[in-house]
């Protein structure tokens, strides 16, 4: 079953069966305690969330398989200075032991693309269009692979949004775990983004080394700066680590991303 972002039934909390009646502020702390990354919201976010007068909460989108349950909330808050102020959460059943995990975002954009990584279930062989010629035996993988990270990418128009972009920044570098990320020069550049735009340029399974298969997914992350310049991060997240777990890497080039991530497939 799948329900469009058009779904807005507001409900006080379609998950649990909490009192109806229980106060902003501990609506508030439910939400930020029992979210995987709530360290990750933006402090400016959190302190803001003190000031919440009264709330409610609306499924957003829904996604069930045989294999994984996803569904999206949004969480809107009214504020003492009579703003508003929403949170996206994100439950799904994709951890180790199939049980329910919180994830909480403060903009649509990176919920969806939160959800838009979630495993779901078994995958055909490829996820992106198969380069033309390539056959498909397993001798060949690296070379399917090669030519693919090689295919140029189709030119998407960049619609920066304007949202705590220094932030959004910050927060790329700082789960990053090569030791060659980008440069704190290119971290002082970035605070001062202003507007910034994500784009997924490539996503597939491909055999690693030992004979399993892991995801491999390249994102750009293009910020607009206040000086009018532009500037980009490069993000490869993938399951090819030794216990499979899943791995951020940050890096300043395309390049690089794509080289690190052929250098991380299988070579016979």
């Amino acid at each position: 079953m799948t329900c469009g972002d058009g779904l807005e039934t507001l409900l006080n909390d379609p998950r649990d069966h909490h009192d109806p009646y229980e106060t902003t502020e501990t609506h508030v702390e439910r939400l930020l305690g029992r979210a995987l990354n709530s360290f990750d919201l933006p402090d400016a976010t959190v302190e803001r969330l003190d000031a919440a007068l009264a709330h409610s909460t609306a499924l957003h989108s829904s996604h069930h398989s045989s294999s994984l349950r996803r569904t999206t909330y949004r969480h809107t808050y009214l504020l003492a200075d009579g703003s508003a102020l929403t949170l996206w959460e994100l439950v799904h059943n994709a951890g180790r032991d199939g049980s329910p995990q919180h994830e909480l975002y403060a903009e649509e954009a990176e919920a969806r693309l939160a959800a838009s990584r979630l495993p779901a279930g078994p995958l055909p062989e490829w996820t992106v269009e198969r380069a033309d010629g390539l056959p498909p035996e397993e001798d060949d993988d690296l070379a399917a692979l090669s030519a693919l990270l090689a295919r140029p990418i189709p030119a998407q128009p960049r619609m920066y949004v304007p949202d705590d972009s220094a932030d959004h920044a910050r927060r790329v570098l700082r789960r990053a775990e090569n030791a060659d990320r980008p440069s704190e020069r290119t971290a002082r550049r970035l605070r001062i983004a202003f507007a910034h735009h994500i784009t997924q340029v490539f996503g597939r399974h491909c055999p690693v080394e030992g004979g399993r298969e892991a995801g491999f997914t390249l994102y750009e992350h293009q910020f607009l700066l206040l000086d009018g310049s532009e500037l980009s991060l490069w993000e490869v997240e993938h399951t090819a680590t030794p216990d499979g777990r899943h791995m951020c890497e940050v890096y300043e080039s395309e390049a690089a991303a794509r080289g690190a991530m052929e250098a991380r497939s299988r070579v016979r």
